[in-house]
């Protein structure tokens, strides 16, 4: 699959339509902005009253630890996000041919910080994401299978790693049955998403029958949706096919980068981790370490709070007291993990998007779609 630019937005049967404007800064809703607050006033109150509670210990005791961190493992750490950051842009770019690191680092820090800001905040990643690579000219279709790509990669390299923690403590007695239904649970879910994505890519035959079920079930509807709004019908079977087909092609020319980079951001945030709890003095076994990260990592997905802030801590602090770490210590650990993970996301992300904002877009032809250029 190339990347191409294109003269026009066109429909299914190739009339021009008109597409937003891709120079435009996006504007948030009424709606949103009560998300973005309900969201992190629920995340805070999580965190203010959570951590003492799930760590049983007192805002004073968890201050001692955070004294431990200076501005010289404050460097580090943030060197360490800035690290995993990077490696993630070969995710983008191995998923999107034709974009460059530099712009996949804008686009990752944007759409993060946009998911951060609302509960269930990946739709606003990815509508970030789209605004972006559009603006820069990249075709829709691209954009969808990069989204789709890149987004399996993670599920799945999230889901074994609960499953990889459990391999490590099979040893010991003391990992929580709670933790090793979770982490079975996330294994197996890994490996059905797995086996879906390969049947899909491997027989075109099953897309297309598949695509012609969608077609007589859901067809009708989606074209009636679009007619409302000006658009033409849609054969949702060649849309499947041909969505196949390009995932097909990515998977096969980008699956090393797009491993390098989620397996190496991973690895980077587990380094990120493991020194933030050695600063702040807790003392637990590298296995056990990464098994309360790996926990962490697959709670980030629960949508009840921006990012899953809040919730991850307090069940990764949970873990990490029930393997007898020192409990202010804990609760000061994943304190700082969640500053340097999550909110630092924000100003890197504002950052990127003023980056975005300053750069050349495509030019615009007069009907306000992205123009053509080489």
């Amino acid at each position: 699959m190339s990347v191409g630019r294109q003269p026009a937005a066109t429909d299914a049967e190739g009339r021009a339509t008109q597409e937003a404007d891709p120079r435009a800064f996006p504007k948030a809703t009424g709606k949103q902005l009560l998300q973005a607050v309900f969201g992190l006033a629920l995340a805070a109150a999580v965190l203010v009253f959570g951590l003492p509670w799930f760590g049983q210990t007192t805002w004073t005791e968890i201050g001692t630890h955070l004294d431990r961190l200076g501005w010289v493992n404050g460097l580090e750490l943030f060197g360490l996000v800035v690290l995993g950051l990077w490696l993630y842009t070969f995710t983008l770019t191995g998923s999107l041919p034709g974009l460059g690191h530099v712009k996949a680092l804008i686009v990752n820090v944007s759409g993060s910080a946009a998911g951060n800001l609302l509960p269930g905040g990946g739709a606003a990643g990815v509508a970030a994401t789209y605004l972006m690579l559009r603006s820069w000219g990249f075709a829709r279709a691209a954009i969808s299978t990069s989204v789709i790509v890149s987004g399996v990669w993670n599920v799945v390299a999230r889901m074994a790693m609960p499953l990889l923690g459990v391999a490590l403590l099979s040893s010991t007695d003391a990992l929580p049955k709670g933790v090793r239904r979770g982490a079975f649970t996330g294994g197996i879910v890994g490996l059905v998403i797995i086996a879906v994505f390969v049947a899909i890519l491997i027989s075109p035959h099953k897309t297309e029958r598949f695509g012609a079920w969608v077609h007589r079930r859901f067809g009708g509807r989606v074209s009636a949706w679009r007619e409302q709004r000006g658009k033409s019908r849609v054969d949702l079977r060649h849309v499947l096919v041909d969505q196949r087909r390009r995932l097909a092609t990515v998977t096969a020319t980008g699956w090393f980068p797009m491993t390098v980079g989620v397996v190496g951001f991973l690895g980077v945030y587990f380094l990120l981790f493991w020194r933030t709890m050695e600063v702040v003095g807790v003392d637990l076994s590298l296995g056990k370490l990464f098994a309360a990260y790996a926990v962490g990592r697959l709670l980030t997905a629960v949508g009840v709070t921006p990012g899953g802030l809040g919730i991850t801590e307090a069940g990764t602090l949970a873990v990490m007291v029930a393997w007898g770490a020192d409990k202010p210590a804990a609760a000061a650990g994943v304190l700082v993990f969640a500053i340097f993970t999550h909110l630092l996301e924000v100003p890197l992300g504002a950052m990127g998007w003023l980056a975005w904002f300053v750069m050349p877009k495509v030019p615009l032809t007069p009907d306000g779609a992205p123009g053509a250029r080489a």
